[in-house]
């Protein structure tokens, strides 16, 4: 099925905050599915790039399409929107959430498209856009997709999450395009939990990448992950169902096995012994430790997350995590 086949009518106005690499692809993606774009992005200069038609310094090499207004006025970017995109990082979202919150058009769905968990508050990031922007539906944005390609315009197949199923469906309708197939879902924090902590694990498929353990040693790794994962989404009351989806095992599966994910970039130079300096910034590292907390608060058995939060934070060296993961008391897979 194509997408002009099962696209809404289009139409919104659409402000994206962010003017990164996926801000930046999913203004272009916004775009095609026949809607009114305004990008945000805080850098004078990426305005300027992109009014230029390219966004170098995050998709370089890729031509921006010039219906595509950026600003760095975030007032002028939200006026009179149908709908707003938020990719803010996600211990950057309060922020912008904040300086947004006074010129918000009320009622507007905001959609997230960041993956992680605060780690001041251990809060997930529909919490808190609900806190700050009481007035506004949110609704997340997630699933196996790399910026590059959804800029590209290669098939992608994401899900978009909402509390109110008919306003997920809408939203999956609308943003829907050839070669962008978005699924409904009404598991908001079953979506969220999967996009967080799949960032967790491909910092540690990079480690074990990086270290030369072995292609066996990541297919333990990565299965032995999503079974954490589906843990502590169960303790939050996510649905199985979503964690074996696009925005959990699909998710997972692509970040973990590709240098293009930051995170498992991150893991790789980390297992690697290179300097960590100067990376992408990598949303799995702070998600880590929050996670780990959440895991020993709620006694939650996740040792690969705890092992990943103890090298980031220097406590343990790749090595000593191994050997410990390695001579854990042998029980029934199930028990693990």
């Amino acid at each position: 099925m194509t997408g002009s086949e099962h696209k809404a009518p289009s139409g919104w106005r659409v402000a994206v905050l962010g003017g990164g690499a996926w801000g930046t692809a999913l203004a272009l993606a916004t775009l095609r599915s026949g809607h009114f774009v305004r990008l945000y992005a805080r850098d004078p200069e990426t305005v300027a790039a992109v009014d230029r038609g390219e966004n170098p310094r995050y998709l370089p090499g890729i031509a921006l399409d010039p219906g595509i207004v950026a600003t760095s006025d975030i007032e002028a970017a939200l006026d009179g929107a149908d709908c707003v995109l938020a990719v803010a990082p996600a211990q950057s979202l309060r922020i912008m959430l904040t300086a947004a919150s006074s010129h918000m058009p009320k009622g507007v769905p905001l959609v997230l498209c960041a993956k992680g968990i605060e780690r001041d508050t251990g809060a997930l990031l529909s919490s808190i856009t609900e806190e700050i922007l009481p007035a506004n539906p949110v609704a997340a944005l997630s699933g196996p997709s790399f910026a590059t390609d959804v800029a590209r315009g290669l098939p992608t197949a994401v899900v978009v999450a909402a509390r109110d199923e008919a306003l997920a469906t809408d939203l999956a309708a609308r943003f829907s395009a050839e070669n962008l197939r978005c699924y409904s879902s009404d598991d908001l924090i079953g979506v969220e939990i999967g996009g967080a902590l799949k960032n967790v694990f491909a910092i540690a498929a990079g480690a074990v990448t990086g270290a030369g353990l072995g292609a066996s040693a990541q297919a333990a790794m990565v299965t032995r992950g999503f079974v954490e994962l589906r843990r502590i989404g169960a303790a939050f009351g996510a649905r199985p169902e979503t964690l074996m989806g696009l925005s959990g095992l699909g998710d997972l599966l692509l970040t973990c096995s590709s240098a293009q994910s930051r995170n498992f970039a991150y893991g790789l130079a980390l297992g690697q012994g290179k300097p960590l300096a100067g990376l992408p910034l990598a949303e799995g590292v702070p998600t880590a430790a929050i996670a780990a907390r959440i895991a020993g608060e709620r006694r939650i058995h996740a040792p690969i997350i705890a092992a990943v939060a103890a090298i980031l934070d220097g406590t343990i060296t790749i090595d000593q995590a191994v050997s410990a993961l390695m001579t854990r008391p042998l029980k029934t897979e199930t028990d693990m």
